[in-house]
C-alpha cells in the first residue's frame, strides 16, 4: 500500500486541548502530507489560519460526542463551523432516537446534509458502532444513505470500542459506492490502519498518524 498518508486525518478532540495542540496538529499535516486534520469547534478558526493555503481538509465535529444533542442545535453548530472554514463536518447522528426506535435519525442527517452540500462541504455521519449490532449497522448505514451524507463514520473515540475491521467490511457491503467510511477510534499503528482500508475504509481518522506513516515508511525501506 502506497501513500497511507493520504488517508490520515490527523486528529486532536481531547478535553484539554490548547491552542498549541492545534498548532503542531497543522505542522504535522504539513510535514507528513495528511489528507486532512479534525479539530474541535473552538479551534476551526485558528486551524484554518494555520493551514493558510496548503492542500489540507479543514475537519470538526458537531452534536459531539454523543450525539443527542437538538437538531437544530447541530444545524447551528454545522453553520457555524463552515463560516469559520471548516470543509467537512463529522456529526454524530442522534443514537438516542435510532434505538427509540423513531425515523427522526434520516430526518435530522438530511438536514444537516443539506446545508453542507448549499455550501459544498462534506458530511460525514458517525454512527458509534461500538453501541450497535450488525443488523443495527446495516439498518444505520441505509439511514445515512437515504439521507444523502458522504460518508459513514465508525466511532467518536470516547465509546469502550473504536473501528473493527469486520464492521468497516459489513459497512462497505452495505453501502453504495459514493457513500465513503471514515475508521476511527483506537487506530495506533500502521497494520490496523492497513486492514482497515483494505477492508474499505477511505479515510482513516487518528492520533497516531505519524507513528503510522513512520511504521509504514520503516516496512518499506
Amino acid at each position: 500500500m502506497k501513500n497511507i498518508e493520504r488517508y490520515i486525518e490527523q486528529t486532536v478532540l481531547k478535553p484539554l486541548t490548547t491552542d498549541a495542540d492545534i498548532e503542531n496538529l497543522v505542522q504535522e499535516a504539513k510535514d507528513y502530507g495528511f489528507v486532512g486534520i479534525c479539530v474541535p469547534p473552538f479551534w476551526v478558526k485558528k486551524a484554518k489560519r494555520e493551514i493558510g493555503e496548503e492542500p489540507i481538509q479543514l475537519v470538526t465535529v458537531v452534536g459531539f460526542p454523543l450525539g443527542y444533542n437538538m437538531s437544530e442545535a447541530k444545524a447551528h453548530e454545522t453553520e457555524l463551523a463552515i463560516r469559520d472554514g471548516a470543509d467537512e463536518i463529522d456529526v454524530v447522528w442522534s443514537l438516542t432516537a435510532f434505538k427509540a426506535g423513531m425515523n427522526w435519525p434520516k430526518i435530522e442527517l438530511a438536514k444537516l446534509a443539506n446545508i453542507c452540500h448549499q455550501h459544498e462541504r462534506i458530511l460525514k455521519v458517525i454512527i458509534e458502532t461500538a453501541y450497535l449490532s450488525d443488523s443495527e449497522i446495516i439498518q444505520a448505514c441505509e439511514i445515512c444513505r437515504d439521507a444523502g451524507v458522504d460518508y459513514v463514520k465508525t466511532s467518536t473515540g470516547f465509546a469502550p470500542e473504536g473501528a473493527k475491521v469486520e464492521h468497516i467490511a459489513l459497512m462497505r457491503a452495505n453501502l453504495p459506492s459514493n457513500v465513503g467510511i471514515k475508521a476511527s477510534g483506537g487506530i495506533k499503528n500502521y497494520a490496523q490502519a492497513k486492514a482497515l482500508i483494505e477492508a474499505g475504509a477511505d479515510r482513516i481518522g487518528t492520533s497516531s498518524g505519524v507513528q503510522i506513516v513512520k511504521e509504514q515508511k520503516a516496512q518499506q525501506d
